[in-house]
């Protein structure tokens, strides 16, 4: 930043503008009057941040600034955002954003306000790295499809979030970058491979964030972080490629993250769509944010899955936490019932292993190309490796399991409107470990089955939101799966709004450091 910038006082961007004559993504009746606007621009809620932009309220140079500072003090600590342009450029882009609005031009509800971009999608003048030193200073041509269609909305690309190498793990490190730290104790992991985005709408370096979800990786850092991820049915969000697998490779999605339920529609709403290039997305429209309606929890049935009658180990705590949070929401009327799927769980690990290596193994001209291969951590590589020459019956077992395990569910909803279960089966855990080797005595044999809790939503591609759970006696976040049938994204996300509205977690930010 230029020293003349530094000196700027963020109010003197203040105008006295009374209005504009927009046609706004956020009703005027939104907007802020100056007394109910925080203090601090960085705490605002995106859709408080975008009806204040709109009305002039604040300025985008303002709001750029006050994101900035933030981020250069708190991210050498949290490492959430890498690959950042320079901050001359990121004002310069402001004061457009703010001329824009001064000529009467409004790009969209994201006008003017800084996203940074998982570092697994591809955005136009930003480096891809794909949490890789092999891919170091990767420059795409052309953003990913909800990248674009989040640019259109006006939003302006600080840079990338970080995320373990091609998202492999739900621990945030690698060598291109090093480690993301959680908002609420930087001595501990963030969760992934969304722990970039998560942790930086934690930590308020970032009004929300895009992420993506293979393996639970909209939902383990929302909930080690405390905020909320929505991976969304499959096809929702459409992930068009101009070479490979359109039809087959259905295990990963993109979606959004926010600091509550209705930043976290909005963006969804901005995220998701039909597009003729990826011919499986879904052709039914996610309304706006103003369709949603908060539902009544009287009367709504909610199956606990928990550990699935003890097959899945957990840490102690975890179980209690979400069952006290279900307990919440039952004084309101909902009711919980236990619930099992009809389904055989260790064969549902074993169809999740065939599919995720026959995926991964799709990549075999990285692992082809020695120079690449020496940089490849050794997770990716088992993965990949996992999936060379399998066999055409295993995958065509697998696929038939996989239908089987969707069936189970789709019964399971005959009797319940949502399914419940942790995030995580451990709370957050050191950061300089690579991931848990064990679970209440159980050895973890894999570097990701300490999340195996995820894979069944995953799996049957059905919607899942996850919402916090609260915190164990050290501080820890925890969060809970609320899972619904397969296109009801909207009740799914609904239902996230009266859960927050009947609990507080969401009100209880971390106490940031800066330093470790």
């Amino acid at each position: 930043m230029s020293e003349a910038n530094r000196g700027i006082n963020r109010r003197q961007f203040l105008t006295k503008t009374s209005g504009l004559s927009l046609a706004l993504a956020i009703p005027v009746s939104d907007t802020l009057s100056a007394k109910q606007l925080p203090s601090d621009i960085t705490q605002m809620s995106a859709t408080q941040l975008s009806a204040a932009i709109a009305g002039k309220q604040v300025r985008c140079v303002e709001v750029m600034q006050a994101y900035l500072e933030r981020i250069h003090r708190y991210n050498p600590v949290y490492n959430a955002i890498v690959s950042m342009l320079d901050d001359d450029q990121l004002m310069q882009q402001a004061q457009r954003a703010d001329k824009a609005l001064d000529r009467g031009e409004y790009w969209g509800w994201m006008h003017g306000m800084p996203h940074a971009v998982k570092d697994l999608a591809d955005a136009e003048g930003l480096e891809s790295s794909y949490g890789s030193t092999a891919f170091a200073g990767m420059m795409p041509t052309k953003d990913s499809l909800h990248i674009a269609r989040i640019r259109q909305q006006g939003a302006i690309f600080i840079g990338k979030t970080n995320t373990p190498e091609f998202g492999l793990g739900s621990h945030t490190y690698n060598r291109a970058f090093g480690t993301t730290r959680n908002a609420y104790n930087p001595d501990l992991a963030a969760g992934g491979s969304s722990g970039g985005a998560a942790v930086g709408i934690a930590t308020q370096m970032l009004p929300l964030a895009d992420g993506s979800d293979m393996m639970g990786s909209l939902r383990n850092p929302a909930a080690f972080n405390n905020i909320i991820g929505f991976r969304p049915s499959q096809g929702r969000v459409p992930s068009p490629t101009a070479a490979g697998d359109l039809y087959y490779d259905q295990l990963s999605s993109d979606g959004p993250m926010g600091r509550n339920a209705e930043d976290t529609i909005r963006l969804l709403h901005t995220m998701a769509g039909y597009d003729s290039r990826a011919p499986l997305s879904l052709k039914d429209k996610i309304p706006p944010y103003e369709a949603f309606q908060q539902p009544a929890l009287k009367g709504l049935r909610i199956g606990w899955m928990g550990d699935y009658e003890g097959y899945l180990p957990m840490e102690p705590g975890v179980l209690d936490l979400c069952q006290s949070a279900l307990t919440k929401i039952s004084y309101r009327g909902a009711i919980v019932e236990n619930c099992i799927p009809d389904y055989n769980m260790d064969q549902l690990w074993q169809t999740w292993l065939t599919l995720r290596h026959w995926s991964i193994g799709a990549e075999k001209a990285l692992y082809d190309n020695a120079e690449i291969r020496k940089q490849l951590k050794p997770e990716t590589i088992w993965e990949m490796e996992g999936g060379f020459d399998m066999p055409a019956a295993r995958i065509n077992k697998a696929a038939i399991d996989r239908a089987a395990w969707y069936r189970a569910l789709h019964r399971l909803f005959e009797n319940f409107d949502f399914l419940a279960l942790p995030t995580a089966q451990v709370f957050p855990f050191s950061a300089d470990i690579h991931w848990p080797k064990s679970i209440s005595g159980k050895t973890m044999d894999t570097y990701h089955r300490w999340m195996e809790v995820v894979i069944g939503g995953t799996l049957a591609g059905l919607p899942v939101v996850n919402v916090p759970a609260g915190f164990d006696q050290l501080g820890r976040p925890m969060g809970m799966q609320i899972i619904g049938p397969m296109g009801q994204d909207q009740q799914v996300l609904e239902f996230a709004m009266a859960y927050e509205a009947a609990t507080s977690y969401l009100n209880q930010p971390p106490k940031l450091k800066e330093r470790l």
